[in-house]
């Protein structure tokens, strides 16, 4: 029996990719040119491995890879205007979000069975940025507990804290909880060493490479499979 479903934010309820997919190519053309380099492609491999190196310790401050990229190429930063375009940044991902067309109506019937809840990473946002999630309220009245791991010594996804901490706000045991998000290793790997159910979302409507792996728990390709939660975590298998 499910008392609880906890969900991801980012490519979970809504749909950021585009943000992020243009974020960073305006990103990209600011740091080529003040770092005034002429080899487009190495630049772009240097970028892409410091950035995928952050993602893989669980920072996603763009400010601080931004930084690294800097040292690598032995320049100094001008960090007032990093943290600049990190501002412009977060605000033109948070521009781009719409919540996918179903996640309202999902949200509203499960909560009329479910406690719900939310945890999501910070994304490296800077302090000044409120996180995207505040900007649809529209979603957040659904909620009974919202952790913004990152934030307020609560370690990022996968630790183990913001899933304690969001289940105790609940008041729903582990192996009573669903959590459903679309990234593997946070997500999917963090809710599961933490005693709750996964569910892996890889929307239909996200454009990304999922990762090639052997699932082992129920895959959906939009939110309405959570209407019929109970078999879907029986079936076990993609969806």
């Amino acid at each position: 029996m499910i008392d609880a479903v906890i969900f991801d934010f980012g490519q979970t309820l809504v749909n950021s990719a585009e943000g992020f997919r243009s974020a960073e190519k305006l990103a990209e053309a600011k740091l080529f040119t003040d770092l005034s380099l002429t080899d487009w492609d190495d630049f772009l491999a240097t970028y892409r491995r410091i950035r995928k190196t952050f993602q893989g310790r669980g920072n996603f401050s763009r400010l601080e890879a931004w930084q690294e990229l800097y040292w690598q190429y032995c320049r100094d930063t001008d960090d007032p205007l990093l943290g600049q375009w990190e501002l412009e940044y977060w605000q033109h991902v948070s521009a781009k979000t719409k919540a996918f067309p179903e996640t309202e109506s999902v949200l509203a019937k499960l909560a009329e069975t479910h406690r719900l809840g939310i945890i999501t990473n910070t994304e490296g946002q800077m302090i000044a940025i409120e996180h995207r999630v505040h900007h649809f309220p529209e979603l957040k009245k659904y909620f009974g507990s919202l952790v913004i791991a990152g934030d307020d010594d609560i370690p990022a996804k996968p630790a183990h804290q913001a899933f304690e901490l969001c289940l105790a706000e609940l008041g729903v045991a582990a192996d009573r909880a669903a959590f459903v998000g679309d990234d593997w290793r946070m997500d999917i790997g963090g809710a599961r060493d933490a005693g709750l159910h996964p569910i892996w979302i890889r929307h239909r409507l996200v454009e990304r490479n999922w990762p090639d792996v052997e699932a082992g728990v129920p895959v959906i390709e939009s939110l309405e499979p959570l209407l019929q939660l109970d078999s879907l975590l029986a079936a076990g298998k993609p969806t």
